[in-house]
């Protein structure tokens, strides 16, 4: 065969599929509409969760990834920029995302504007935003409670520090801050009664205060010192049982506060199992460090090399507690260390536990058994939310 009738065999067999043994090839993909956006259900279903990342090498460029913690493929199912320190706070009421964050004029510098912005969660496209004056925001590493709702999710309450602390009442129906409200010497906000909330203080009490229908101070009460600050502080993100809020010690309980009437109520505490390891004890550590499923089952992220100073170094086996019978009922090894968890709102839930990497290992909350991993989903993973 010539040089020429072979070029020509070539020609023949990628043009037909026929010649040489060649296979056909398959018909092209269909071409895609430009632009071609996609909508998510404005309800996320209960195996969905929201990963904050606070993006430590970039905190001007914080946001959060939704994710479908229960899917094979295609897992990350959105994101929205959470800017600077910023706050998630999502409805289970609205199709709304809230968000408190900061800007600056000239991004690291310049004029501060605060704001809280509206997303729509099935485009996830901003819908609104509320100017915060002031610049009073409280900017930190991100923790719930710094922005919560109340009221039948009608007002937002915001944690603001300058460093003198106080909360802001939002009206989110009308857009307009009601009131703000000093609170010396207290941080943060657990929604409390009908409509207010609860701070825990720098000397171990808390303080309770109740709105009237104008976001005003109606009453306010302090309690005895509950939280031993010196000794066995509490991790200041609860886990919700209900309306009892469940916190864990440094050293290893559980304190309950019944958040249900207007003034809150301390329900004591528990302790887990004391339990001595080579590099020391297992002690709760990481930084969120509580999560509870539908059944009530509260779970508690556990490091085996516990002791002074080691609460935030994250842990390697969650510990699942009935607190209505005081009890462990059981232990999951994790297969990798965590820094947080988050349990879904499912009937048989899953239990994430947030990697340093930024990835994700998905378990059956039941079992212990690792089901899946999806893999840097985001950079600084420090809270996670599951959908309600």
């Amino acid at each position: 065969m010539t040089r020429n009738s072979m070029m020509a065999a070539l020609v023949l067999s990628l043009t037909s599929g026929t010649a040489m043994g060649a296979s056909p090839f398959p018909n092209p993909l269909p071409v895609e509409p430009i632009p071609n956006v996609l909508e998510l259900t404005p309800k996320y279903p209960a195996s969905w969760i929201y990963v904050q990342d606070l993006h430590f090498n970039s905190i001007l460029d914080g946001r959060a990834a939704i994710v479908d913690v229960a899917a094979e493929h295609s897992a990350v199912k959105g994101q929205i920029p959470v800017a600077q320190f910023g706050t998630l706070l999502p409805s289970t009421t609205r199709p709304d995302i809230y968000v408190a964050e900061t800007f600056h004029a000239r991004l690291t510098r310049g004029e501060r504007t605060d704001v809280i912005t509206i997303w729509d969660k099935a485009t996830l496209k901003p819908k609104g935003e509320i100017a915060l004056p002031g610049g009073k925001r409280g900017q930190f590493v991100t923790l719930r409670n710094a922005f919560q709702l109340t009221n039948g999710e009608k007002w937002a309450l915001l944690f603001n520090f300058t460093p003198a602390s106080s909360v802001s009442v939002i009206d989110l129906d009308s857009r307009t801050i009601l009131n703000e409200i000093d609170l010396p010497g207290c941080s943060l906000v657990y929604p409390t009664g009908e409509r207010g909330f609860t701070s825990l203080c720098a000397d171990g009490t808390m303080t309770s205060i109740a709105l009237d229908a104008a976001g005003k101070v109606a009453s306010s009460a302090t309690s005895k010192a509950i939280n031993d600050i010196d000794h066995d502080a509490m991790f200041m993100t609860p886990t919700m049982v209900g309306r009892t809020a469940w916190f864990a010690t440094f050293t290893g309980s559980l304190h309950g506060i019944d958040l249900s009437g207007p003034v809150a109520r301390d329900l004591g505490s528990f302790a887990m199992p004391q339990e001595k390891t080579a590099e020391g004890e297992w002690r709760p550590g990481g930084w969120q460090v509580i999560s509870s499923d539908p059944a009530g089952r509260v779970y508690v992220l556990m490091n085996p090399a516990g002791k002074e100073g080691t609460h935030k170094d994250g842990g390697t086996e969650v510990w699942v507690v009935d607190p209505a019978r005081k009890q462990r009922v059981a232990r999951v090894p994790l297969a990798n260390p965590a820094i947080s968890i988050e349990v879904t709102a499912q009937a048989s839930p899953l239990l994430v536990a947030s990697r340093a990497d930024g990835s994700l290992d998905v378990y059956d909350a039941a079992s212990g058994k690792l089901q899946r991993s999806i893999a840097q989903v985001v950079h600084d993973p420090m809270t996670m939310t599951a959908a309600r």
